[in-house]
């Protein structure tokens, strides 16, 4: 038999881009030497809606529908950067109430996103369970979303000036059909009988409960340590080169974070922690998103009890950024004027530019806008935290083996909407 003694050549693959691959249609061109990976090049663009220059064909309030498809995962965390930058330059002041439902929906949106990290996370590493549990939770904190605002993810809800209406005083319910027993839908209401409030103070008393159980199926799983320990590692000072933001700063030891180090809002109210890593590594970045549930946890309850006890306006009375009630608006002709020139035209801000960020899930999110005076914006440019934490993934991935790839694309937690924005 003739010994074969080719040498191997440097293999090229393409990772993606359909979706269970890389996240989103990412096209990712790995260069292997074996099943080492020795470079690798993100492509993107596979997605680009434009909407930075579509914001900037439309008046000011039209544009927050496009927020929220950006990270179709932290849809609320987005508009809120949106609505602070419009803000700063309007010189509105939102009133207390308005501010503190703003925070309560953006921990929620924080737990979604870590939730639907977590899940697709371990489904990419092989862990099937985790995915119905957090999914279990997530359905949840939709109908909160909903109840709220009318829609189950893209909200419109955080508004210039406040949000959009209150919070409801009466929870929706499961009603009786063909595939539920009157049993069966008494036992699916029984924490829907008072207010979206006192429904969100019962997920929170259970919520611990819940990382409790991912945790047991994942933390101290060998199998998971094995996929995930010594993976990706990133030094804290390679971490702040690359401008990495949120977990996956925190996860390398760097204890920043825009609700303490630039608090906005009421989050200077709060008491909650920042967890850090100490390795850098998929772990350390898995252990700290874990732990920004908990915390997130925390934060909701300190919100529901504060709305609890205390009511008031959630908008600003300025009617020329918050449309008049409809009764108003039939009995006022002042009313209606204002509320046909906001619904047609829009309104103008200052000339200026500012940028706001807020603690977006995935790191920071900001908003850099441009006003010359006109009602919709000049200029709108905006800084995601998948756009910057994809770069990196180059350097992440070089030394590791195929089969390492999906655990560190997943570590880094990219969406490609906010990506090819």
């Amino acid at each position: 038999m003739t010994k074969i003694t080719k040498d191997f050549d440097n293999y090229t693959l393409n990772f993606g881009p359909q979706h269970p691959a890389a996240h989103g249609v990412l096209r990712l061109i790995l260069e292997l030497e074996g099943e080492t990976v020795v470079g690798s090049d993100p492509h993107i663009g596979l997605l680009h809606r434009g909407t930075e220059k579509l914001a900037e064909t439309k008046p000011y309030n039209q544009s927050i529908g496009y927020m929220d498809r950006l990270d179709y995962v932290s849809m609320m965390a987005n508009e809120h950067a949106y609505v602070l930058a419009i803000e700063e330059l309007a010189g509105l002041q939102v009133p207390e109430r308005a501010q503190y439902i703003r925070v309560l929906f953006s921990e929620i949106t924080r737990i979604l996103n870590h939730l639907m990290w977590i899940g697709a996370n371990a489904l990419d590493l092989g862990a099937m369970s985790v995915f119905l549990y957090a999914f279990r939770e997530r359905e949840d904190l939709f109908d909160c979303y909903e109840a709220a605002s009318g829609a189950r993810m893209h909200a419109c809800y955080f508004r210039p000036g406040g949000v959009y209406r209150d919070l409801p005083d009466v929870m929706p319910q499961y009603e009786k059909g063909l595939s539920r027993s009157q049993k069966e839908v008494d036992k699916l209401n029984e924490n829907r009988q008072g207010s979206l409030l006192d429904f969100i103070w019962d997920f929170t008393e259970r919520f611990e409960a819940c990382v409790d159980e991912y945790e047991t199926l994942l933390t101290d799983n060998r199998i998971w340590k094995q996929r995930t320990v010594g993976i990706g590692v990133v030094t804290p000072e390679r971490a702040k080169a690359l401008g990495f933001t949120g977990p996956m700063l925190r996860g390398s030891g760097v204890a920043w974070d825009l609700r303490k180090m630039a608090p906005y809002e009421v989050y200077n109210k709060m008491d909650f922690d920042i967890p850090v890593g100490k390795e850098g590594d998929c772990y350390d970045r898995y252990l700290v998103r874990v732990e920004e549930m908990r915390q997130s946890n925390r934060i909701v309850r300190q919100c529901v009890k504060w709305l609890q006890q205390n009511k008031g306006p959630v908008m600003v009375a300025d009617h020329k950024f918050a449309p008049p009630s409809r009764t108003m608006m039939k009995q006022d002709m002042e009313a209606l004027i204002h509320q046909f020139k906001l619904s047609t035209e829009g309104y103008c801000l200052p000339k200026g530019e500012v940028y706001k960020a807020v603690e977006h899930p995935k790191g920071e999110f900001g908003i850099y806008l441009v006003s010359d005076g006109a009602n919709k914006p000049y200029r709108v440019k905006i800084r995601p935290p998948s756009f910057v934490h994809l770069s990196a993934i180059d350097e992440m991935l070089k030394g590791h083996m195929l089969a390492d790839a999906p655990a560190i694309i997943a570590t880094i937690d990219i969406v490609l909407g906010d990506v090819d924005r």
